[in-house]
């Protein structure tokens, strides 16, 4: 089979028009909800539960002992409370809850 110079002509301008066409379709948005969107709602969702848990398990595991004291750096509130985890048997989750509502 001889390809004459008229269906080369053809062929390349097909491959242009299908590799143009891959472009617009792809640069299109698609109508469904953008991923990062529903990511972030679902993340402020998640950090509103994390803080009312613990602010929570402040309540049960430092309240006895300690009013909610003001806002400290979030390094500062790391390290009292790894030292408090220890002497108040605060499970790793209750401080990570815990570290989340103090430095919010």
């Amino acid at each position: 089979m001889k390809i004459t110079s008229s269906m080369k002509t053809l062929l390349t301008a097909l491959l242009c028009a299908l590799t143009l066409a891959s472009f617009v379709f792809a640069a299109e948005p698609s109508g469904r909800k953008d991923a990062s969107s529903v990511a972030a709602v679902q993340q402020v969702a998640n950090a509103d539960n994390m803080r009312i848990a613990g602010e929570q398990r402040f309540r049960a595991n430092c309240g006895r002992c300690h009013a909610a004291p003001q806002k400290f750096p979030p390094r500062m509130m790391a390290t009292i409370l790894r030292h408090m985890r220890v002497r108040a048997t605060i499970t790793d989750e209750d401080r990570r809850l815990i570290l989340f509502y103090m430095t919010q």
